[in-house]
């Protein structure tokens, strides 16, 4: 497994955070009606320009929202979409919930940590790929279903993730199963806080297996009760 360490000599330094991050914080800000409540954005904003949420970013934010580093770092250490060490490149997340693992996650996650010498929370030494074993993504009727940079991969095996991997590092566009084209992490921690890259509309957003219940209902004629009124033990309500 690779070392923490040797992720970091590998990896630059982040820059710091100067003028036009604060800039762009306040403009996170300007969208909420209490300035604390932008915190989640703020920290994608961070990890956009860091690669991770440092000590840095965490004193930022608590001085720019006038709350306590504490507080800062209570949130970024519970939501685990925040990283408190470098990421690579590609962030590789492997769906090991029940129905996932049954079809093949637990295989993947298996034969795809072996492949990249790495493990849970991880980083290869080239610092292109990081892995992580991730919970539900509400995809199940495309299972095993994997992410990269919160962006889906369906219907995988050991060898398409093996090979979807190789490709990522080999600086090749890969394309979402269900979205766009796959940007690097920063990019798309650009995204989350707030700042679009104009790719939303870009590949299909729903696939065949989402919608076969949706053309059940137009052959049968099926649809939903009018809105406001519906029946509760007889009487309606």
């Amino acid at each position: 497994m690779t070392d923490v360490n040797d992720v970091n000599d590998v990896q630059a330094a982040p820059g710091p955070l100067g003028d036009t991050v604060r800039a762009e914080m306040a403009q996170i800000i300007a969208r909420y009606p209490e300035p604390r409540s932008a915190l989640l954005p703020m920290l994608h904003l961070v990890q956009s320009h860091q690669g991770y949420v440092t000590p840095e970013g965490i004193e930022l934010c608590a001085e720019v929202l006038d709350i306590t580093e504490a507080e800062v770092a209570a949130v970024a250490t519970f939501y685990t979409m925040y990283k408190r060490r470098p990421v690579g490149d590609y962030h590789v997340g492997v769906c090991t919930n029940t129905l996932c693992a049954i079809m093949g996650g637990d295989a993947i996650w298996d034969d795809l940590s072996e492949y990249l010498g790495v493990g849970h929370d991880e980083t290869t030494d080239d610092g292109k790929v990081s892995l992580e074993r991730v919970e539900c993504n509400a995809a199940c009727d495309y299972a095993p279903v994997m992410m990269v940079n919160w962006e889906f991969m369906d219907n995988q095996t050991p060898q398409s993730a093996r090979e979807l991997v190789d490709r990522l590092r080999a600086g090749e566009q890969v394309t979402s199963t269900r979205g766009p084209r796959i940007c690097t992490w920063k990019q798309a921690e650009r995204v989350l806080a707030g700042f679009p890259d104009e790719l939303a509309t870009e590949g299909v957003a729903a696939g065949p297996a989402s919608l076969v219940g949706l053309e059940l209902a137009h052959e049968n004629g099926w649809t939903a009760p009018e809105g406001g009124q519906r029946e509760l033990g007889g009487s309606t309500k």
